[in-house]
Order: C-alpha cells, then sequence, then structure tokens
C-alpha cells in the first residue's frame, strides 16, 4: 500500500498518472472523509477513478456510482468436468449467442417466461419508491436478460480441478444508464446553483436529505436490484443451453452475485458514511467475490480479508491500460488470435479493443490484492462470448 496523500491510500503498483490525479481531486472533496482508497486496477473514468472506494458524508456522487449502476459479476460452480464436456465448444458459444441478446442496443424481442416474475418483482419495487422505470427507458423490460457490449462477457472455464464453472459480467443496461444520467445532470445543475467550485464538474453530489438525494438512492438500488436479476436471468438461460449441450443436468453446487458498481451505508472507523465502489468489490471478512480477468486471461474466485484501511474492499478486474482507441492502434487481429488461442470465442476485429495487453496484468493486480483478498478458485476459459 503506497500514501499518496493524507486523503488519498493506493494499493495500485501499476498507476497511469491521469488516474493518480483524478483520485486526488475526487479525494480534496470537502465531502469525502477519511480518504478514497484506490484498488490494484485503479484506471481513470468519469469523474472519478474506475477501481476507488469513496466514502462520503452527507451526500453522494452519482457519476462516482457511474453509468452502469450495479454493474458486477455472477459465478456458478457445476458439478460437471472437463470429461463430461463435448468437443464442440463452437455449438455452445452459438447456443448461448442466440439466448442472450448481445451488444449495446440488443434487447429481447418480448418478454420471455423465465423473466416474467423478475420482471414483477422490479414493478413492485418500483411502484414501492413511486418511480417509474418506463420514464427514463419504455422498454427496460425487455432489457431483462441482455448482455450489452464492452468489457461485458460471458465464459465457460474450469478450475485448478478441472471443475466447469459459468461466469459473467454485465450490469443495468439502458435503463441504469439512463437513470445515472439524469441524476448526474441534477447534481451538475444543484452545484452550479450553489456555485461550488469542483475539480471536475462530474464530482457534483447530491446532499443528503433533499429530495433529489432521496429520489437518487431510490431509483440506484432499483437500478442495481435490475442488475442482479438480470446477472440471474442470464446465468440461468447459460445453464439451460450448457445442460443442452452437455446432454446432462449442470446440478449447481455453488453461485455467487456481487456488484462493483454501487453505494450504500457503510461504518468505517467508527464513523456511518456513504460509501461508492466504482469498480470495486465488498472484500469485507469472509465474503464470496469475483475478480476477472481480462479477454483471454484467468479469472478469480475470492473471499474478503477485510482490510480496514482498504475500507473492505478490492479490485473487480483488470483495469485498462489502453484506451479502446489506443488498443485498436496498438494491436492486430493476429496478436488477439494469438492471446484467444485454445479458446472457442468469435473471431472478430470487433474485440480487438478487449485485447488481454489493453489491460493491466491480471497476475499483478492480484498479487498487490493479497492483503485483500484470499483465492480461493483460479478460472481458464474455454469458452469466451462478448457483443460486439
Amino acid at each position: 500500500m503506497e500514501r499518496i496523500s493524507d486523503k488519498l491510500l493506493s494499493w495500485a503498483s501499476v498507476l497511469d498518472p491521469a488516474a493518480r490525479d483524478q483520485a486526488l481531486a475526487t479525494a480534496s472533496l470537502e465531502i469525502v472523509h477519511p480518504y478514497v482508497a484506490l484498488m490494484p486496477d485503479a484506471h481513470p473514468g468519469l469523474g472519478a477513478t474506475v477501481g476507488s472506494v469513496i466514502p462520503t458524508v452527507g451526500a453522494v456522487i452519482p457519476a462516482a456510482v457511474g453509468l452502469d449502476i450495479g454493474c458486477g459479476m455472477i459465478a456458478v460452480r457445476t458439478r460437471l468436468r472437463a470429461e463430461d464436456l463435448p468437443d464442440d465448444r463452437a455449438r455452445l458459444r452459438e447456443a448461448i449467442e442466440a439466448a442472450v441478446p448481445l451488444s449495446a442496443g440488443h434487447y429481447n424481442d418480448a418478454l420471455t417466461a423465465s423473466a416474467e416474475a423478475r420482471v414483477h418483482e422490479l414493478e413492485a419495487m418500483a411502484a414501492d419508491s413511486d418511480f417509474d422505470p418506463a420514464d427514463p427507458t419504455r422498454n427496460w423490460r425487455l432489457q431483462l436478460g441482455s448482455l450489452g457490449s464492452g468489457n461485458h462477457f460471458i465464459e465457460v472455464s474450469l478450475d485448478e480441478r478441472d471443475r466447469v464453472w459459468l461466469f459473467l459480467h454485465t450490469g443495468s443496461r439502458g435503463v441504469g444508464k439512463n437513470i445515472a444520467d439524469r441524476h448526474i445532470r441534477i447534481a451538475k445543475d444543484a452545484a452550479a446553483a450553489r456555485r461550488l467550485r469542483l475539480p471536475d464538474r462530474d464530482l457534483a453530489w447530491l446532499e443528503e436529505g433533499s429530495g433529489a438525494f432521496d429520489a437518487y438512492l431510490a431509483q440506484m438500488r432499483w437500478a442495481q436490484h435490475f442488475a442482479l436479476l438480470n446477472r440471474e436471468e442470464i446465468m440461468d438461460r447459460v445453464v439451460a443451453q450448457v445442460e443442452r449441450w452437455a446432454g446432462t443436468s449442470v446440478d449447481e453446487r455453488e453461485r455467487i452475485n456481487c456488484h462493483h458498481n454501487f453505494t450504500r451505508r457503510e461504518r468505517h472507523f467508527g464513523e456511518d458514511v456513504w460509501l461508492t465502489r466504482k469498480g470495486a468489490i465488498d472484500a469485507a471478512t469472509g465474503v464470496p467475490g469475483l475478480i476477472p480477468g481480462s479477454m483471454g486471461a484467468r479469472s478469480y474466485v475470492v473471499v474478503g480479508k477485510g482490510n480496514a484501511l482498504a475500507l473492505n474492499s478490492a479490485p473487480h478486474g483488470a483495469g485498462r491500460v489502453y484506451s479502446r482507441s489506443a488498443a485498436r492502434r496498438t494491436f492486430t487481429v493476429a496478436q488477439l488470435r494469438e492471446a484467444m488461442s485454445g479458446i472457442e470465442y468469435r473471431d472478430t476485429a470487433a474485440f480487438l479493443d478487449e485485447i488481454p495487453q489493453a489491460y493491466k496484468p491480471i497476475d499483478r493486480v492480484m498479487a498487490d490484492s493479497a492483503d485483500l483478498v484470499e483465492i480461493r478458485h483460479t478460472l481458464r476459459q474455454i469458452v469466451n462470448v462478448k457483443g460486439d
């Protein structure tokens, strides 16, 4: 751990100067207390650094929670082993691609039977919060069970004992983004009205006790639950496709579902704060978590060590070192194919910006996380599904 300033602690041995400066700006805010904790995967984000843990008093920063509210991971350990799987992995990949809408702007054509109960749960939650999700996003129901694009993925992996795991990453889709955009704009307008001097307008906050704060918290929690149920819905579809492919039941042995873009009330160093994890997971003592590597790299099933200095947090992944445009300029399709050797994936240049070399080495991230989490399982991909 490095103490960059009295209000910024860092667990990142590889830290971009822009991310460092951005984190220092966030830490300088009067509402931040006691300090910002930077995770090993830290890299620049909207307003606040991705891979940062931000405790605030009497306020929440919507942009620090992020645009993909509730984004996170889910993993299922099955009873299957490598020897139980057919050789034709392309058939499974294509079946998953047919069962789960992929890419930005893609969603279900109709409300599926499997999603209906989850949609009813979300409708009831929205009604209790006096919130209409159709206001920001008319087709939000059809988004449940869709993956999105970018670094979102579905994987079939094997652990150190050749047991089969199903693993995926996604969040609250367009409805979560629309909620975030609305409240970031409201926070900026409120900051302008108060003539706040901010190092970045995206660091504008909503004050606790205000109507805007209450509305954001209610809608953020709804979007966070949407994201959790979205992962559950996709995972159920993936399980069904694996069972058809393998010709036998998956028989789940373990399921872990964790957020990495959220805020909630927590107590740290004897004080109640709003703790925002922007690209970070809850790593309190004994809490299970998931830390994915980049496309083609290994992923990890972990358990938290409850590091108080790190505000009981850990990284959410590898963390970018090349922007998407820079990755496309720097790397080649041939390099991507080499990195994905032995993994069934859709061979397309569309994924070039997700090449493992565009991210920090996951081994370095996990080494930096040694006092944050304990590794329970190490997963290696055999099938990868992504949206363009």
